[in-house]
């Protein structure tokens, strides 16, 4: 079956950037972005076992849309025809791998770095003003949303957003300008328990404060919290991965 047959099959559309999700006048960057976003919903190793063999299809299949459009000749060929070389888009790679080649997993020192450039940046901003919207005014929302923050982020951003509602930029929810004692104390006594559990586990592991411990205490959290852990370094991975996709066709398999 071909590519243009098994993106009908497999996501309802004949056309490439609709199964990304992408514009025809995607950026390479808008591109590899597109399909870091959707891979991830169906990478095998993130579904039940129920959906896995179905997963592994539509993952094979996007990764030969987007080796196709990431390459300017291929591209270029179909924008102008909207047919596809099937030959160079085959199907016998191994798109785990070539899935890893693109994003990188995150170390120790990128979150560490990503955290001096983020926190109080422009880019935490527009985070933060996305979370109060779309939590409707919720601190609870807001902390589970912007990255790397905690509970000791919480009046640094009333600060913040208070000063937004009064100069008007955002709407004063009733959530947050009146949210109970109760409910406050309910998210610091969790944020502390989290805290102690965390600091349980670096003693089982017998860790320290180097950031080689960081990484090991990550290692553990993600296996208490993958979920959430994943969800942290995929956006990390998304914004910073230091393999962006070259340009160019690929050796034929």
């Amino acid at each position: 079956m071909g590519l243009i047959e098994e993106c009908k099959e497999q996501f309802g559309c004949t056309d490439l950037y609709s199964v990304l999700g992408a514009r025809k006048t995607a950026t390479d960057k808008e591109l590899r972005k597109a399909y870091h976003k959707v891979s991830l919903s169906v990478h095998p190793d993130r579904v039940s076992d129920k959906e896995k063999e179905e997963a592994t299809r539509k993952f094979q299949t996007l990764g030969r849309v987007y080796q196709l459009l990431s390459d300017a000749d291929l591209r270029a060929v179909y924008d102008e025809t909207g047919e596809v070389d099937e030959e160079s888009s085959s199907d016998c790679k191994d798109w785990q791998q070539y899935w890893r080649s693109l994003f990188k997993a995150v170390t120790t020192e990128d979150i560490i770095n990503f955290k001096e450039k983020y926190v109080g940046s422009e880019e935490e901003l527009a985070d933060l003003e996305a979370a109060y919207k779309t939590g409707k005014g919720s601190m609870d929302h807001i902390l589970d949303s912007v990255l790397l923050c905690t509970i000791d982020d919480e009046p640094r951003f009333r600060s913040i957003i208070d000063a937004w509602i009064k100069e008007g930029r955002v709407k004063a929810y009733k959530a947050y300008t009146s949210e109970t004692q109760e409910k406050k104390i309910k998210r610091k006594r969790k944020a502390s328990k989290e805290a102690a559990e965390a600091e349980a586990a670096k003693q089982e592991l017998g860790l320290g404060d180097d950031p080689s411990s960081l990484q090991a205490l990550i290692l553990k959290r993600s296996q208490d919290r993958a979920k959430d852990m994943d969800s942290f370094l995929d956006s990390l991975a998304d914004k910073y991965s230091k393999n962006p996709a070259k340009k160019g066709r690929k050796p034929k398999k």
